[in-house]
Order: structure tokens, then C-alpha cells, then sequence
């Protein structure tokens, strides 16, 4: 069952020997039951910092996260997420790293072998959504990058979670890949109906896959403006070739530029062709 989310008056702050950083303040936000809302924003601007906040792996030292209406106070099994770099067990092979948030509970005397082969059958079909029937039996240390990361998101998938936490997942695969990465995870949305909030650098990416753009800004880490994407939810890449797409692709782009302080100023730039003085 998905579950909403609320954010309200988040503030953390990370102390460091050259001063204190405002990582995010005040951030108020409402995420409804079975909304996928992407994240985007200018280095520094906090995002992997409130999704761990919501993960409940960090303490907002102001404010609240309330998961249906309860406050979050660590870890929870409602809860899945995918790290920006795959955190794998080592020691573990490819199924037995996406079987191992199931580890615990297959070994219960009470569960029913019925339930054990639905499992095993889900690991299964995760193995070939991922394209990693070859690689089952193989280790971490045997696999690129971004075969990893494809194990990571299987694990997370696992367990069908009701608020499923994204932090730039796809970072480490190829564009062939991403795309296929991303009709897979909105099929999994229309099925399963997560509560989904996915973190990403590529605009692109976080106007095809969200229903809400929230654009962060840093300095110190706050939400800027947020954005309703109107797709339908069964989409596909021809939409991003639509004057609609194109243009809300621009202006969060442009926004993210402002925010980040870096200027784009043609006068500025023609300074940089001028001939420095000796």
C-alpha cells in the first residue's frame, strides 16, 4: 500500500572545520500516496540529503517527516532505497543480494512454501527485467558499474516497498540502458503503485519519468518552485520530442542555471576571447 509523505520545516545543518552548512532549510513539502515527484537541482542544494532525511538513515535537526500521518524516527520497512552507488554485499552473488531483504522473513518456519515460491518467482522476473540471467551466480567485483547498479534496484524492487527512495540511479548506465531504465521503473509505478521519489541531475530525465518537478536551489538548501508535468502516464520517448516537454524541459533548465549563480552573460563570455595583457 503506498503511503503519502510530509515535509514540513526540515532544517539540517552539517558542522565542518571551516564553518557550519545549511543543507536544507525550512523545506515544507506534500507528497501524495502513489505520486512519483523527481528532484532536481544545482550541486549543494541538498537533494541526497532530504532523501535520507525521509529514508530516516539522517536526523533533521528541525521540523518533521511524517510517513500516512507518523512520524519517522529511523529506518523502516515501508521503505526502499537505491543509492547513487550500489551498495552490494560483497560476500553475496546477484540473487543473493536481491533476495537478501528477503533473507530473514524465508527463513520463518510459519511462512508458507506458497510464499516462498511467489518470492523466489519475483526474484526471478527481476533477474530478467534486468537482464542479469547470466550474471545470477556471479559476485560484485565481477560486474561493471552499471550491472551493479541494476542489481541495486532489483534488491530494492524486491520487496514491492510502499515508498520507494531514488538517489540518481541510473547515473552509472549508458543511454541505451537509462531509457530502458525508465520505461521499466514507470511499468513498476502503473503496476505497484509506489509512493516514488527519485532524485536526479538530468532534467530530462525528471520531467519524463515525475508528475511533479521540485526544483532545489543551494545555498542553503531550499525548495525554489515546483513544477506539474502534463504527460500521460503511459508515455513513451516520442513524448519528449513535444513542444509541451521541450519547453517545460527549458524552463526548469534555466531556472537550475539561475539558482546555481553560474551566468551565461554574453559580455562576460566575450571577455574570455579577448587577448590577456602581458
Amino acid at each position: 500500500m503506498a503511503r503519502s509523505i510530509e515535509l514540513a520545516g526540515l532544517t539540517k545543518r552539517f558542522v565542518a572545520q571551516h564553518g557550519t552548512t545549511t543543507a536544507l532549510d525550512q523545506i515544507d513539502l506534500a507528497i501524495a500516496a502513489s505520486e512519483f515527484v523527481t528532484i532536481v537541482g544545482a550541486s549543494g542544494c541538498g537533494k541526497s540529503t532530504l532523501l535520507r532525511v525521509i529514508a530516516g538513515l539522517e536526523a533533521a535537526e528541525k521540523g518533521v517527516v511524517r510517513i500516512d500521518g507518523r512520524e519517522v524516527e529511523g529506518p523502516g520497512v515501508d521503505r526502499a532505497m537505491v543509492f547513487q552507488h550500489y551498495s552490494l554485499y560483497p560476500w553475496l552473488s546477484v540473487i543473493e543480494n536481491i533476495r537478501f531483504s528477503r533473507r530473514l522473513r524465508a527463513n520463518r518456519t510459519d511462512l508458507l512454501a506458497q510464499e516462498r515460491n511467489a518470492e523466489a518467482a519475483r526474484a526471478d522476473t527481476l533477474l530478467n527485467l534486468m537482464g542479469l540471467i547470466p550474471v545470477r551466480n556471479a559476485y560484485p567485483d565481477q560486474l561493471s558499474g552499471g550491472m551493479q547498479q541494476r542489481v541495486a534496484i532489483a534488491r530494492a524492487l524486491m520487496s514491492k516497498p510502499d515508498v520507494l527512495l531514488m538517489d540518481e540511479p541510473f547515473g552509472a548506465l549508458d543511454a541505451q540502458a537509462r531509457e530502458v531504465m525508465h520505461d521499466l521503473i514507470l511499468h513498476v509505478f502503473k503496476v505497484e503503485r509506489p509512493t516514488v521519489v527519485f532524485i536526479t541531475h538530468d532534467v530530462e530525465e525528471a520531467v519524463y519519468l515525475g508528475q511533479r518537478v521540485v526544483l532545489m536551489a543551494p545555498r542553503p538548501g531550499r525548495i525554489d518552485s515546483i513544477y506539474g508535468v502534463d504527460l500521460p502516464e503511459a508515455r513513451d520517448a516520442d513524448h519528449k520530442a513535444t513542444a509541451a516537454f521541450l519547453a517545460l524541459k527549458r524552463r526548469i533548465t534555466m531556472r537550475i542555471r539561475e539558482t546555481s549563480g553560474i551566468s551565461t552573460d554574453h559580455a562576460l563570455l566575450a571577455q574570455l576571447a579577448q587577448p590577456a595583457n602581458v
